[in-house]
């Protein structure tokens, strides 16, 4: 049995915000993906029979499983045990206009049901933004990153999300990163704090 997963990386076809696209694919094994099918985000690397293709870590790669159906499109980290992080379930490409729908979806919610004076904007895997979490005091915001994916795209995150606050008449001057978990360490990456 296997698993299928198709790979948007930074070598190949370029989109606006430089995330790449080609053929690579990783294949689950038979019997996997259950939690995938009913909601999950996260492929263990014990799920996964093989990648088709060439990646590096942190690039965009599909899902599927081992009868080849396609399961989402999300990023790959080899050095951690959660070796994929769902983003979409439909076969997308990662653009600017893909993380401004995420964005402005998660912002208009908090709008509705929370004082956004000070609260949690992003949270991760609930906004469909698998290992961010950004939280706004007044006009800064306090950025966590615990995956190199949306490591990677969290420069864009960041600019799309000030944007977005803009058109509420909210200028942020200040970001704060508290990246400093022990489990960036598993997914490759250095611990860090301090304004950005």
């Amino acid at each position: 049995a296997t698993l299928t997963i198709s790979c948007f990386n930074r070598h190949n076809k370029i989109s606006r915000i430089g995330v790449f696209m080609n053929n690579t694919k990783a294949i689950l094994k038979k019997g996997e993906g259950r939690t995938l099918k009913s909601g999950g985000l996260w492929v263990f690397d014990n799920e996964i029979d093989k990648i088709e293709g060439s990646f590096q870590n942190g690039d965009i790669i599909s899902v599927v499983d081992f009868d080849g159906y396609f399961m989402g499109v999300g990023f790959i980290n080899t050095k951690s045990k959660i070796t994929i992080r769902i983003l979409s379930r439909k076969n997308v490409e990662i653009t600017d206009e893909f993380l401004y729908e995420r964005i402005k979806n998660a912002w208009e919610y908090r709008k509705k049901v929370v004082d956004t004076n000070c609260c949690r904007v992003i949270f991760g895997e609930a906004d469909f933004l698998p290992g961010i979490v950004i939280d706004k005091f007044s006009d800064v915001l306090v950025v966590e990153s615990l995956a190199l994916g949306i490591d990677l795209l969290k420069p864009r995150i960041l600019t799309i999300l000030k944007e977005i606050l803009i058109q509420d008449g909210i200028t942020i001057r200040g970001i704060y990163e508290r990246s400093d978990a022990k489990v960036r360490l598993n997914e490759g990456m250095e611990r860090f704090k301090g304004f950005i």
